[in-house]
C-alpha cells in the first residue's frame, strides 16, 4: 500500500511540474516584431545611416523583417547605392512596400529588398541619372559612362534578387528594347499590375497590414522607426541648398574678417559655418581626415595672414585655395564621374563669387548701420570730438591766401601770413610769385590752389 501511495504522489508531482512548465514556455515566447522605416521625399546621403541603423536594431532585436515604406521621386545615386548595399548585406528579411511610387533612386532601393509589395496605383522605374545643377535650374544630362554605371548597378541588384535583368536595365537606359514592354528611346516605368505581371513586384497590397498578412506576418507587432534628431540635422546640413548656403556664409565671414582688424564676429561666423558643413559631410562619409586637415591648414594660414603677417600675400592665397579644395572634395563621393566633380567645383566657385559680391556690399553699407559701427572703425575722427592730428597753427591757415615762393610741382614752398610753409598743389603746376589759397588741411599736408583758378570757378 505504501508503495502504491508514494507512486501516486510522484506521478501527481510530475504532472504538476509539467503543467507549470507549459505556461512558462508560452509566456517566455517572444511576439513577432516587424520594423517599419519610411523612405520618402528626396533620397540623400543622410538617409543611408538611418536605414543602416534600422537594419542593425532590427537584427539585434531578433525582428522578423524590416519593411521600407517607400514613396519617393528619387535623389542622389550614391545615397541609393549605399542603401542598396546595406539591404543586400542585411542579415534580416527585407521588404519594400511601394506606396505609392519608387522612382529613380527609389527604384534601386526597392529592387534591393527581398520582397517588393506595391499598393494599387503605384509606379516604379524611370531611373536615368541627371545632374541637378544650381537650385531652380533644369536638370542636366550625364555622360554615357555614368548611365552605364547606374545601369549595371540596377542589373547587378536584379540579378542578386532573381528579378528580370532587362526590365531593370530598361528603367535606366532608354536604348534598351524589350518587345511588347518598352520601345527604344523611352524609359521604363511600371504600374503595380505591370510590375506584378513582369515579376518585378511579388504581389499587391493596399495597406501595410494586408501586406504583412500576405507575407505571413499577420498579427506581428509593428515598430515604426523615424529618424532621430541627429539624423534629421545631418540630412538638413547635407541638403544641396543648405550646404551651398553654409559654404557661402563661411567664405563671406572669412573675407569680411580679413578686411576688418583683429578676430571677431565675422571670423567666428565663418568658422562655425565651415564646421557645420564639414560635420554634416563627415557623418555621411563624404568628408574624411584628408578634407578636414586640408581645411584646418587653410584656416591656420588665413589666421596667420590676418593676425601675424601684415598685408595679404602667399599665406592668404594658399589658405583660400586649401579651403576651396577641401570643400570640393567634401561634395564628391566615391564613384562620382568627372562631370559631377566639375559640378561640385562650380557650386563652390558660385558660392565664392556670391561671397565676394556680398562682402563688397556689406563693406560699403555696414559702417552706416548702428551695428556696423561697433564692428568697423569709422574712417574719420572728427576734430570736434577731440581728435586732431594736424598742428593747431596749420588748421588756422584754411582759406587764407599767399604767394608761391618756389615752383609747386606739385609740392613746394609758399609764403602765407609772412611764414614760409611746405605746401602741395591739387595736381596743377604753380609758378613762383603766383597767388595761392589754402583749400584743405589734411594732417600735415597743406593743400593749395592757384587763386586765379578759384576765382574763375566762382
Amino acid at each position: 500500500m505504501n508503495v502504491i501511495k508514494w507512486t501516486g504522489v510522484l506521478l501527481l508531482d510530475a504532472l504538476a511540474l509539467l503543467g507549470s512548465l507549459a505556461p512558462a514556455s508560452a509566456q517566455d515566447k517572444q511576439p513577432v516584431t516587424v520594423y517599419v522605416a519610411p523612405v520618402e521625399g528626396t533620397i540623400d546621403l543622410g538617409l543611408a545611416p538611418f536605414i543602416q541603423r534600422v537594419l542593425d536594431e532590427a537584427t539585434a532585436a531578433g525582428a522578423a523583417a524590416v519593411v521600407l515604406d517607400i514613396n519617393t521621386f528619387g535623389g542622389r545615386v550614391d545615397a541609393a547605392v549605399q542603401i542598396r548595399d546595406a539591404l543586400l548585406n542585411a542579415r534580416i528579411r527585407t521588404v519594400a512596400f511601394v506606396n505609392k511610387r519608387a522612382i529613380s533612386a527609389g527604384a534601386l532601393i526597392s529592387l534591393a529588398a527581398e520582397s517588393i509589395v506595391m499598393a494599387a496605383g503605384g509606379t516604379i522605374g524611370a531611373a536615368t541619372p541627371v545632374h541637378s545643377g544650381q537650385p531652380g535650374a533644369d536638370a542636366l544630362p550625364v555622360s554615357e559612362k555614368t548611365v552605364s554605371y547606374v545601369r549595371k548597378e540596377f542589373r547587378a541588384t536584379a540579378e542578386s534578387r532573381k528579378r528580370p535583368l532587362l526590365i531593370a536595365e530598361a528603367m535606366v537606359d532608354s536604348d534598351v528594347v524589350i518587345r511588347g514592354v518598352i520601345e527604344k528611346g523611352k524609359l521604363l516605368t511600371l504600374t503595380t499590375e505591370e510590375a506584378i505581371k513582369h515579376k518585378v513586384a511579388d504581389f499587391r497590397a493596399d495597406t501595410l497590414e494586408s501586406a504583412l498578412q500576405t507575407l505571413g506576418l499577420g498579427g506581428a507587432e509593428v515598430r515604426r522607426v523615424t529618424p532621430n534628431w541627429a539624423e534629421n540635422v545631418v540630412r538638413f546640413l547635407t541638403h544641396p541648398v543648405i550646404s551651398s548656403l553654409l559654404i557661402s556664409i563661411a567664405l563671406l565671414g572669412i573675407i569680411l574678417e580679413m578686411r576688418t582688424p583683429g578676430f571677431g564676429v565675422f571670423g567666428a561666423l565663418g568658422v562655425a559655418s565651415l564646421g557645420l558643413f564639414f560635420w554634416g559631410h563627415w557623418l555621411v562619409q563624404l568628408a574624411g581626415w584628408e578634407e578636414l586637415l586640408l581645411a584646418a591648414a587653410g584656416v591656420i594660414l588665413l589666421l596667420l595672414e590676418v593676425l601675424v603677417i601684415p598685408g595679404f600675400g602667399a599665406a592668404g592665397i594658399l589658405g583660400i585655395v586649401a579651403i576651396l579644395a577641401s570643400l570640393v572634395l567634401s561634395l564628391v563621393g566615391s564613384g562620382d564621374t568627372a562631370s559631377f566633380i566639375l559640378l561640385a567645383t562650380s557650386r563652390v566657385v558660385f558660392a565664392l563669387v556670391f561671397a565676394l559680391l556680398a562682402s563688397l556690399v556689406l563693406l560699403r553699407f555696414l559702417p552706416r548701420l548702428p551695428f556696423g559701427r561697433r564692428l568697423i572703425l569709422e574712417r574719420g575722427l572728427a576734430a570736434a570730438k577731440g581728435y586732431a592730428s594736424a598742428p593747431a597753427g596749420d588748421a588756422q591757415l584754411l582759406g587764407k591766401t599767399g604767394k608761391a615762393s618756389s615752383p609747386l610741382r606739385p609740392a613746394g614752398i609758399a609764403e602765407i601770413d609772412g611764414r614760409r610753409i611746405d605746401v602741395v598743389s591739387e595736381g596743377e603746376l604753380i609758378e613762383p610769385g603766383q597767388l595761392i589759397q589754402v583749400t584743405r588741411v589734411d594732417g600735415n599736408r597743406i593743400v593749395v590752389r592757384h587763386l586765379t583758378n578759384i576765382n574763375e570757378k566762382e
